[in-house]
């Protein structure tokens, strides 16, 4: 892939002062260890299970977000259920994606503050970054929970860089991989930046959508590393 000069608005590119990561699947895969947690509770439940497709499409919001409409007034009975399998197994299965610690080193490495705005539970999203080393690249590590309100809210991201003086805006990139990031840095007027393998679907985001995309980490370190 060559390097865009330009976003999708025609904007030039120039360097950000802050990057904010998303975690699952942004820069660890962790589909089936989400899907065999999301399906322990179903089978606790008596309900249907999920493929790992079905988990994809419909996991996005966090869980004080997502479990109510679910599971009604046992949603933290669901949540704890959820956990518990989870906690039991998301280390040993804890999957970095292709490049994402060249890229996170070569960002910290050039001064870029990093930071991270997940759906998953803070606690454990800090047990996973220190578990792979990585902690060392980030300033504020937010989960679910964190904040008054989890992602798509802007409240998460004003955590996130919270340790450092820079401020939401055009100088920030959300670095995500589903709607959902797309959307929190839209709300937090930062710039949105896709990165997966698989492009976007017709009609997958409202307008403007994503300000670029890039196909997996390498493709956004070679990004910055031409700015």
């Amino acid at each position: 892939m060559n390097a865009p000069d330009r976003l999708a608005d025609g904007a030039v590119l120039s360097r950000p002062a802050a990057v904010l990561f998303d975690w699952d699947n942004t820069l660890i895969d962790s589909w089936p260890t989400i899907q065999d947690a999301q399906n322990h509770v179903f089978r606790h439940f008596g309900m249907p299970t999920w493929t790992l497709e079905e988990t994809r499409q419909r996991v996005r919001g966090s869980m004080r977000d997502a479990f109510p409409p679910m599971f009604g007034d046992r949603w933290e009975e669901a949540g704890e259920v959820f956990y518990a399998r989870f906690a039991e197994r998301h280390l040993e299965t804890l999957t970095p994606l292709p490049h994402a610690e060249t890229l996170l080193e070569h960002l910290s490495g050039i001064g870029i503050y990093l930071g991270m705005v997940s759906n998953k539970k803070g606690d454990y999203l800090r047990r996973e970054t220190a578990h792979l080393g990585w902690d060392r690249h980030f300033g504020g590590i937010v989960g679910a929970f964190d904040a008054a309100r989890d992602k798509p809210a802007p409240d998460p991201v004003d955590l996130a860089l919270a340790d450092s003086a820079i401020k939401r805006g055009p100088s920030v990139w959300f670095v995500g991989d589903a709607d959902i990031d797309i959307t929190c840095a839209e709300n937090a007027g930062c710039v949105p930046v896709l990165m997966r393998e698989s492009p976007p679907k017709p009609g997958e985001f409202q307008a403007p959508g994503p300000a670029m995309c890039v196909p997996g980490c390498e493709a956004l370190c070679n990004v910055l590393r031409n700015l």
